[in-house]
């Protein structure tokens, strides 16, 4: 609970009330209470004023926010579909290496065929 006066900002607990109360003490002797009253509203102003900005830098912040998050989920599709892409890849050049060994291995055989027949007469 926080109490206001002519002074300055002191804090004070309260022993009535809920944490949300604001108390007011003015000195009718020591303070004009019109003055008070427009400095109080000045700052009220300058309160919304602030509040007005903090909700404006929210909002952008959560425009931008979700901007990141709807690049980030399309960079992750991208990136989905390029490994099945490169995994197609990798496995079609596997097979076609695997087919090039295979067709190596007979050839050489039919060579050494060709060449034990040619050798034999």
């Amino acid at each position: 609970m926080l109490l206001f006066c002519s002074e300055g900002l002191s804090a004070r607990p309260v022993l009535t009330g809920s944490a949300d109360e604001v108390q007011l003490r003015i000195d009718p002797v020591h303070a004009d209470l019109d003055d008070e009253i427009l400095s109080l509203q000045s700052q009220v102003s300058q309160l919304k004023n602030v509040s007005f900005s903090t909700s404006l830098f929210l909002q952008f912040s959560l425009f931008c926010l979700m901007q990141q998050q709807r690049l980030m989920s399309n960079a992750e599709a991208g990136v989905k579909n390029g490994m099945k892409k490169l995994n197609r890849t990798v496995a079609q050049h596997k097979s076609n290496h695997i087919l090039q060994v295979i067709v190596f291995g007979l050839m050489c055989f039919a060579v050494v065929y060709l060449w034990t027949k040619v050798w034999r007469r």
